[in-house]
């Protein structure tokens, strides 16, 4: 059977006891004499050459006269630097020649002595990838080719140009070697969230690459021969998206630092001295950090219109609080009268989580210290970041080591409060006493004032600590428009201060433009959003000038829905149209105690080449936990959507079939290929027939996504290979936005023909009286491809059981659950062995008829052993508040005590149809076929017109689609042309279209406005937007005379004017905001 791979950390203790072996007797077989007397010769006398160069130092000292403590200091140094230098190459060695043997070392070597696998063998998910390994060792040539290129002809040259003193740098040789990074595992989490893969690559790299740098101007050559590098790199691949590339970005991270040891050439071998290597590899370490370590991530966006910021920096999974307490057993370091007395110890604690890094006051003299210190930290990854903690004896020259601890925080994610006394590992005694806490993110102020309440009990020993935080606050800082020059009208170089209450945190600059694109994020815990505000201040790069200000108290945020703002804010002290752009999300922090587990958690070991497990003391204590009484789905749970689709007809499709061998022009057989969101649906086959009409009806539930789109295909039935008869691609964000539309769509790449679609973006509703009208509005429809519609949407989120029987042979089960309704069946992930498992899964239904349809819940050990079943009705969810049900539910045929913790929730698709029938019309009988179609038509047109607006294809009257409304955060007034349709055609050729409008009762030239130019164009869309600064009562006085014309030359006979419209604003909601077509009035109206 084939071992998992080594990960970098045992294999660097297996090769250093196994690998110098192999490595040194290679070398003595090397070293073997094999050349002629002559070289031999020369040999000896280059090392009697090498002899008196080294007594050359001795004598000149001493003809001199210097001191002989001078000659002794100089041999002490080159001795350390000679043995550190050797250690490392022998090291080097040693990795290199285990990267080349892995197996026979890690088969014939290791386990001779070592019986005990390492923890990561035991996860089979952990995969070896030789594939991916081959692939880099066969491209890692071209990789040096490349990065050669890179460093001479762009690095190099900025170099140059940005230092005077570095005018003569050059890279002399740029080689990677020939040994290439190997990825060692990947490890892949796919249940955490469904529109994500996460991928932990367990990287180990131990090369002979040789990177050498010459500066001519100083004589200074430096350089790098070998590096070894390990560690777990993670790579995320989100969001997936239903389009090319399927994958939106890649964001890459190390949680946590990899573990760097680089080998000096040149002028930098003095950085291999004792002290200086530990402080050039860790500056170098903290520059990587800098860039790739949690919470640093590196983002790359594959498609456009992401939020990349929010990408690079996501809300956490939630935060930590620490209570450092106490210590007891430490080891003691201090000694007196030159280490015949023993003292005690100085002893304080660091603790760090990826970047974040605390340090505790120290105790004098003391073995068995007192700190109640509390810090927070915010944890981004769970599993795989770990608070990392090391006690040590302050001293005044070095400080001694006392031990170390590291926790996997994902251990305290599912315990919520871990209260334990730890081991401290690497320490001859010593343990230490630690309260974890795991703080939930709350979109709701609701609990606000238990959460003050809350942390208002708890006390810190220590003055200069913060107090616990209520909340934290992130800002996605996007862009600003329209600033004001600098002096001389240049363009200014913005950067932006953000500040809460004493801390402030910069974005970066962004040089030459009135217009930048920052896309930063910053992180604040906040102690009472009622009191804080947020300070923004935009300044130029020298931070003298400033160029606009905004103070946004946090109260508005608590007034908001789901605690965010997400819009433009006018700036203060700037130019008139300055703005910026902003999102704030808050958070309340909330300690879910209902939501303890009823056993224990247990510290688990960690993965790959973590060391996370833990070893509580003899003084273990264990919280006191309660089985929740609720579930906690993740705030994207009911998110998803219904997008109704009616294919309803064609016109003008082009002829492809040929009779009689091509001599007569035949018809089509079309039909159309539906493809959304990964499903792809296909309508039924019309014969003979330019014109069909298919009257078909099609559902499927969304996750609104960017870069959606829904895309018809036409396609003549042949008997060999289907013709192309155009297509439509409608824009998924445009329906949601618009809800309802029911339009004609040309079909492109093709020279005529046109689709008829209606499609809605369904709403949600939890108004359990709807339900009556929605089926009788339903019960009318009627569908060629007899499709029923959906009443409702059937949300279930499954967290956990309790009690589950055991398997016949009295282990564990490894327990699933699958749910149906119907034919439609869904399946969990198959737990650990476990009578309690956790699932934390979400699933949604589409419900014909809430009152009939029955969700079948089944449990079982890996699809067989039956556990227990749960038959629940869907109608019990109608008279429940809010049309859902949150708790625990007994199992059938299980133990007594089997339980099931389950989320079940109903909403209503209430679509605007439904919404505009009355009562009398489901006396009405729809007929089938083309007559349920035109009845259909007729009743869609009817309903339409009496919510105020009209169905264009029933009026055919020219109208023009607008958004006016009034932005008080802005004070201004916008208008927006969308587009135009059924425009008058007076002559062979289609009009060069265009729209210009004015504000009456203005003398302001100004507000005269004209969009572009579309050419040859009966349904154009603009989609221009027009401000104008005014309030919002100067807005009400004004109406707009709008005209939609023809681009004509001046000679020419053509008509100009094709529609007229006259709006007064007064009659409008200016404050809410209309979107709505207008009929156009002709020159004789």
């Amino acid at each position: 059977m084939q071992k998992p791979p080594m990960p970098s950390e045992d294999a660097a203790r297996a090769s250093a006891g196994a690998a110098p072996e192999a490595a040194d007797s290679a070398l003595r077989e090397d070293a073997q004499p094999h050349d002629s007397p002559g070289k031999h010769a020369v040999s000896v006398l280059w090392s009697f050459g090498k002899c008196l160069g080294a007594l050359l130092p001795v004598y000149l000292a001493g003809y001199f006269g210097f001191s002989i403590s001078l000659v002794l200091l100089g041999l002490i140094v080159y001795t350390g630097w000679k043995h550190g230098r050797d250690g490392k190459q022998a090291r080097l060695q040693s990795a290199m020649y285990f990267s080349e043997n892995e197996q026979d070392v890690t088969t014939t070597r290791v386990f001779r002595s070592k019986r005990d696998l390492p923890a990561w063998v035991s996860f089979p998910d952990v995969e070896k990838v030789e594939w991916m390994n081959k692939i880099l060792q066969q491209a890692w040539p071209f990789i040096g080719q490349y990065l050669e290129k890179l460093l001479v002809e762009t690095i190099a040259p900025s170099i140059r140009t940005a230092s005077a003193h570095l005018q003569t740098l050059s890279f002399t040789k740029v080689d990677l070697g020939d040994r290439a990074m190997k990825v060692v595992g990947v490890k892949a989490y796919t249940e955490h969230d469904k529109r994500q893969v996460i991928l932990d690559l367990y990287i180990s790299y131990a090369g002979d690459m040789e990177i050498n740098v010459e500066v001519k101007k100083y004589f200074c050559k430096a350089g790098v021969k070998g590096i070894q590098l390990h560690g777990k790199l993670r790579v995320i691949l989100e969001p997936l998206i239903g389009d090319v590339p399927l994958v939106g970005a890649i964001t890459m991270f190390f949680i946590r630092r990899p573990k760097l040891d680089i080998n000096w050439t040149g002028l930098t071998n003095l950085l291999d001295i004792p002290g200086l290597n530990a402080i050039s590899d860790t500056m170098i370490m903290d520059a990587i950090a800098s860039f790739l370590v949690l919470p640093n991530r590196l983002t790359v966006p594959l498609v456009a219109n992401l939020h990349v910021a929010q990408l690079r920096s996501p809300l956490p999974r939630g935060i930590v609080r620490i209570h450092l307490l106490e210590a007891e057993n430490l080891a003691a370091k201090d000694n007196y009268v030159k280490g015949i007395m023993s003292g005690k110890s100085d002893p304080y604690a660091v603790l760090r989580v990826g970047t974040q890094i605390f340090t505790s006051h120290h105790v004098d003299n003391n073995l068995n210290p007192q700190w109640r210190e509390m810090y927070e930290v915010i944890v981004h990854e769970v599993p795989g970041q770990e608070l990392e903690l090391e006690v040590f004896d302050k001293d005044p020259d070095q400080d001694d080591f006392l031990g170390r601890l590291k926790l996997d925080l994902g251990i305290v994610q599912k315990a919520v409060i871990l209260d334990e006394w730890y081991t401290l590992k690497d320490a001859p005694s010593g343990q230490v006493h630690l309260r974890l806490e795991w703080l939930s993110l709350l979109p709701s102020a609701e609990r606000l004032t238990e959460v003050l309440q809350r942390n208002e009990n708890i006390t810190i020993s220590s003055k200069t600590a913060d107090p616990p935080s209520a909340a934290i606050l992130t800002v996605y800082l996007d862009r600003a428009q329209d600033l004001p020059f600098k002096k001389g009208n240049k363009d200014p170089s913005p950067m932006v201060q953000v500040s809460v209450q004493d801390t402030t945190k910069e974005s970066r600059t962004v040089y030459g433009t009135n217009n930048p694109v920052w896309e930063d994020a910053f992180t604040f815990f906040i102690q009472d959003p009622r009191k804080q505000d947020i300070d923004i201040q935009v300044k130029d790069d020298d931070r003298a000038l400033t160029l606009g200000s905004l103070s946004v108290p946090l109260s508005h945020l608590l007034s908001s829905i789901e605690l965010s703002m997400d819009q433009w804010f006018q700036l203060e002290k700037s130019g008139p149209a300055s703005r910026i752009y902003i999102t704030f999300l808050l958070r309340l922090l909330w300690l879910n105690e209902e939501a303890i587990p009823t056993t224990p958690v247990s510290p688990i070991p960690g993965e790959g080449n973590t060391e996370s497990e833990v070893s509580p003391g003899a003084t273990k204590v264990t919280p006191t936990s309660k089985r929740p009484e609720h579930t906690s789905p993740d705030s994207s749970f009911t998110s998803e959507g219904v997008l109704r689709i009616h294919l309803v007809e064609a016109q003008s499709l082009i002829a492809k079939d040929s009779l009689m061998g091509g001599m007569m022009k035949g018809k089509s057989d079309p039909y159309v290929k539906i493809r959304v969101g990964g499903m792809t649906f296909k309508s039924q086959v019309i014969k003979e027939n330019l014109n069909p009409v298919w009257n078909e009806l099609y559902e499927v539930i969304l996750t609104q996504l960017p870069g959606q789109e829904v895309e018809f295909e036409l396609y003549d039935k042949d008997i060999d290979q289907d013709d192309f008869l155009g297509r439509v691609k409608v824009s998924l964000r445009e329906l949601i936005s618009a809800q309802f539309n029911d339009q004609w769509y040309t079909l492109n790449d093709v020279k005529s023909g046109r689709l008829h679609l209606v499609m809605e973006w369904l709403p949600k509703v939890s108004d359990a009286t709807r339900l009556e009208q929605i089926l009788r509005y339903n019960s009318q429809q009627s569908y060629l491809n007899k499709t029923v519609p959906s009443v409702a949407m059937l949300f279930v989120y499954i967290e956990r059981a309790h009690g589950l029987p055991l398997k016949k042979s009295g282990k564990e089960p490894k327990a699933g659950v699958e749910l149906s309704i119907k034919n439609v069946s869904y399946r969990t992930k198959v737990c650990t062995r476990s009578t309690s498992p956790h699932w934390d899964e979400a699933f949604h239904f589409l419900i014909r008829d809430p009152r009939e349809d029955t969700l079948i819940v089944k449990l079982s050990h890996s699809w067989g052993q039956a556990l227990g079943a749960l038959v629940f009705p869907v109608r019990e969810l109608l008279v429940e508040k809010d049309l859902l049900l949150d708790r625990w539910f007994s199992l059938d045929g299980a133990m007594p005590e089997s339980q099931i913790l389950l989320r079940a929730e109903v909403k209503l698709l209430d679509c605007k149809l439904a919404q505009c029938s009355d009562g009398t019309a489901g006396a009405e009988e729809v007929p089938s076929g083309e007559a349920a179609s035109a009845a259909n038509r007729e009743f869609r047109h009817r309903n339409v017109h009496a919510q105020g607006g009209e169905d264009a294809r029933a009026s055919r009257k020219a109208q023009v689609k607008l958004t006016i409304a009034y932005s008080s955060e802005e004070n201004r007034l916008v208008i927006t042309i969308h587009a135009c349709r059924n425009l008058p055609s007076y002559f062979k050729d289609s009009p060069d279209t265009y729209v210009t409008f004015i504000l009456q009762h203005d003398k302001n030239r100004n507000t005269k406005k004209k969009t572009s130019v579309k050419k040859k164009n009966l349904k154009p869309e603009f989609n221009e937007r027009f401000d104008f600064d005014m309030s919002l009562v100067e807005a009400k006085q004004r109406h707009i005379e709008l005209s939609v014309k023809n681009s004509v030359s001046f000679m020419s006979r053509e008509k100009e004017l094709l529609g007229m419209l006259h709006i007064d604003l007064n009659q409008l909601d200016l404050k809410t905001g209309v979107t709505q077509w207008y009929d156009l009035l002709d020159e004789t109206n």
